[in-house]
């Protein structure tokens, strides 16, 4: 059993802290923010994410897990630091490492000799190798640690991961990390810190590549009559591409993915790498967000302005309360900015919250959301939207159209109730067909 210190309690940093103690080391995590960690302490977990509350009230009742905001009466009796601290996108795009760089001196004054720093805080490529100078303190290795979590799945990503990505200088502390993680059974990347940084965002940037993709083929298929989910069964079984990240929808958003490809383009910036394909491939994303607004406008009977628009999540994805940089918010935005009356439900959104600056009207059940609406807009694939009643609610809304951007609805149930389904990769023209039969 390991003492260790985690920095930072926000996604990554709790996740990691519950988990280590699940593994069975003693572990104590610091945050700055005073609020949230007298919230950890009373047991209050403000994520939402299946498995972690319970987790950390475990191990917080053995004595495993514990919260503060001092970092100098732990980090000295501390075997490991784990860095999982925010790097949010400045405004040029770059990543903003104000927080992890804030904590290199208490690191400098309290950390022991031979001790470890564990950097999982996504940082660009070379992040390391400066912060080990700003740190001067040769007797203390930094290891690059990347984590690949995935919101509604972190607790089950974390225990069951499918690689260990460890970048160190010297093999004891590859040893170290791996002793570390003894009982999670994984194939295990060693490279050194650079290279384990870039693996972080070119995994990212991968998964955002294939989901543009997927969504401009969806289009085209929109436009040749071709049908979108063939497609996709048909190029999935292909190994070297596999059948993952190739639904249509509106976008990819949400904390990481837009914040890592922007940084890998920031990155790119400052060396002679072509990085074009990553510029295209914000743009195209963009692009694919404006045009579930121009899908709206075309299948609605009347003018976009002044039309009743019912969204129906908000959350950049299903499971998770997460409204960073969800692409639902966004086009809930842009239809507000184009004067349509937007009312919108998200089962893990407060409707008391105001994330939109008063431009949507936020609902406290699906059913308030529809009520009077021409179309109905999907927009994060919460499985309780498949099973919603259709046959009421659609005789409390003004139009006839449901356009479900997560393909997750079932068509015979709507077609029962009187509704036109429209999915993203479908012609356009088969809503106009059926209208006149």
């Amino acid at each position: 059993m390991e003492t260790v210190t985690v920095l930072g309690a926000g996604y990554v940093g709790l996740t990691t802290a519950a988990c280590l103690a699940h593994l069975g080391h003693r572990v104590h995590a610091i945050d700055a923010d005073a609020a949230r960690v007298h919230r950890l302490q009373a047991g209050e977990i403000d994520l939402l994410e299946p498995g972690l509350p319970e987790m950390v009230r475990a191990h917080q009742q053995t004595g495993h897990l514990s919260f503060s905001t001092d970092p100098g009466s732990r980090i000295g009796g501390s075997d490991a630091v784990l860095l999982c601290l925010p790097t949010p996108a400045r405004v040029d795009g770059s990543a903003d490492l104000a927080a992890v760089r804030s904590w290199l001196p208490h690191l400098r004054r309290h950390l022991s000799p031979g001790r470890r720093i564990i950097l999982k805080s996504t940082v660009p490529p070379g992040t390391q190798r400066q912060l080990v100078t700003v740190l001067d303190r040769p007797d203390i290795a930094m290891i690059s640690n990347p984590e690949f979590l995935r919101e509604g799945h972190a607790i089950h990503d974390w225990l069951n991961p499918d690689r260990i990505v460890i970048g160190a200088d010297e093999p004891e502390s590859t040893r170290y990390l791996s002793s570390l993680y003894t009982s999670l059974d994984a194939p295990v990347v060693e490279t050194d810190p650079t290279s384990a940084e870039l693996i972080k965002y070119a995994a990212n940037t991968f998964l955002a590549l294939k989901i543009t993709y997927a969504n401009t083929l969806a289009e085209l298929c929109e436009h040749i009559g071709a049908n979108i989910t063939d497609v996709r069964t048909g190029i999935g079984h292909d190994p070297r591409i596999g059948n993952t990240y190739l639904d249509a929808g509106p976008g990819w958003g949400g904390p990481c993915l837009p914040k890592d490809v922007r940084a890998l383009v920031s990155t790119g910036t400052r060396t002679t790498t072509d990085l074009g394909l990553l510029h295209a491939l914000l743009e195209t994303n963009a692009y694919h967000q404006r045009r579930i607004v121009t899908l709206v406008e075309q299948l609605l009977p009347r003018p976009l302005t002044g039309a009743r628009v019912a969204v129906l999540g908000l959350a950049f994805k299903a499971a998770t309360n997460d409204l960073r940089d969800s692409p639902a918010l966004h086009i809930a935005n842009l239809l507000a900015a184009r004067r349509a009356h937007v009312t919108a439900y998200d089962p893990a959104i407060d409707a008391s919250a105001t994330p939109t600056a008063g431009q949507l009207t936020l609902t406290e059940s699906a059913t308030a959301a529809v009520a009077g609406a021409d179309v109905v807009l999907v927009l994060t694939e919460w499985p309780e939207f498949a099973e919603l009643p259709w046959h009421h609610l659609a005789r409390d809304m003004r139009g006839d159209v449901v356009l479900d951007t997560r393909g997750k609805l079932d068509r015979t149930l709507l077609r029962g109730a009187g509704l036109h389904l429209r999915t993203l990769g479908e012609p356009f023209s088969e809503i106009a067909a059926a209208r006149t039969a």
